[in-house]
């Protein structure tokens, strides 16, 4: 009888600690939930103004923003984009894509481009690319991803749009040509996608 009453105490005890560690936790995601979306907003917020700069917009960049649901965008993994406007007009897009074919696996990538398919810029949202090698598709290992900037989109130049080894003008990497490859191809499939929906909207 003793034995169970110990083990009673000591349930009751556990079941008390559990009750007092879920308030605690309950009770400091509370304090800090906001603090941690406004976080999340201002990396956001950071991010596409790497991608579409200021003078590109007038309006909330990042509550202009919807998922697609063309086919031909979903089919070129395009999951995101935000409509930039300037005086009530379209001048920009930020585009999130996904490069399938990156070394290890999928490539996150965000860039931002005109109606007319100038890329505006593009930054490596997530990856798992080797260290040393494919990872110099990330601004802070080298300038690399930078060389999209300005650079223009056109059914006339297309064969431009690959990494040197396949005849194009991009660099590949020393050791690494498939993670720049899948990038150069994913940002030149996803401008070509969205231009030709821009089209499609225009005829309408």
């Amino acid at each position: 009888m003793k034995t169970v009453k110990i083990s009673a105490y000591y349930a009751l005890l556990l079941a008390f600690i559990a009750l007092i560690c879920t308030a605690l936790s309950t009770g400091v995601y509370f304090l800090t939930k906001d603090k941690i979306a406004e976080e999340i907003n201002k990396q956001q917020r950071i991010l596409l103004l790497q991608v579409v700069p200021q003078q590109y917009f007038d309006n909330v960049l990042s509550e202009n923003c919807y998922v697609p649901t063309s086919q031909k965008l979903m089919a070129n993994r395009i999951k995101n984009i935000c409509i930039a406007t300037k005086n009530q007009q379209k001048t920009a897009y930020a585009i999130e894509t996904i490069a399938p074919d990156g070394y290890s696996g999928n490539i996150r990538l965000l860039l931002g481009m005109t109606p007319t398919g100038e890329i505006l810029g593009v930054r490596v949202l997530e990856h798992q690319e080797t260290p040393g090698l494919g990872d110099k598709i990330e601004t802070r290992i080298s300038n690399w991803i930078l060389g999209f900037s300005h650079q223009k989109v056109t059914s006339d130049n297309l064969n431009e749009w690959a990494v040197k080894k396949d005849g194009g003008k991009f660099d590949q990497f020393t050791g690494a040509t498939i993670t720049p490859r899948a990038v150069v191809n994913q940002v030149k499939n996803a401008a070509l996608s969205m231009l030709d929906e821009l089209n499609q909207e225009n005829q309408q």
